[in-house]
Order: C-alpha cells, then structure tokens, then sequence
C-alpha cells in the first residue's frame, strides 16, 4: 500500500468485509507503540446501528404497514 499525498491509505477490500468496515464508518487511528491501529470509533454505533442508519429512508414503497405485514407474515 501506499500512503497518498493528503496522507490516505486504501483499506483492501477483503480486509473491510472481514473486519466489518463499511462505508460511511467513522474509524480512529490509535498509536499503539510503533504501530498504528485502525478501529471503529469507540463513540460510534454498533454494526447492526450503522445498517439501520445507513438503510433509514432508502425503502421506496405505496404499501401501508397492514399491507407489507401481510407480504412479511406470508398471511
């Protein structure tokens, strides 16, 4: 990897989804002797509330809360 001119790195893919990092996550860098650590903020949510805010206001449906009950309860 390389660092950048503003000072950023890419965080391999397969090292994001292992780790549960996703997009809109907000990270610390934390100085751990001579290396440095990426982590999830420790104000941050928790993955499932980051999935909930990240899909709030996304669903685009007519259907009433009865109707998509209906759909969800297989009635």
């Amino acid at each position: 990897m390389k660092l950048n001119s503003k000072g950023q790195v890419t965080i391999p893919a397969e090292l994001r989804h292992s780790h549960g990092f996703v997009e809109g996550d907000e990270v610390e860098v934390v100085a751990d002797g001579a290396t440095l650590r990426i982590v999830h903020s420790s104000h941050g949510a928790t993955k499932g509330e980051r999935v909930v805010q990240r899909m709030q206001g996304r669903a685009s449906t007519r259907l009433g809360t009865d109707e998509l009950m209906h759909l969800l309860r297989d009635d």
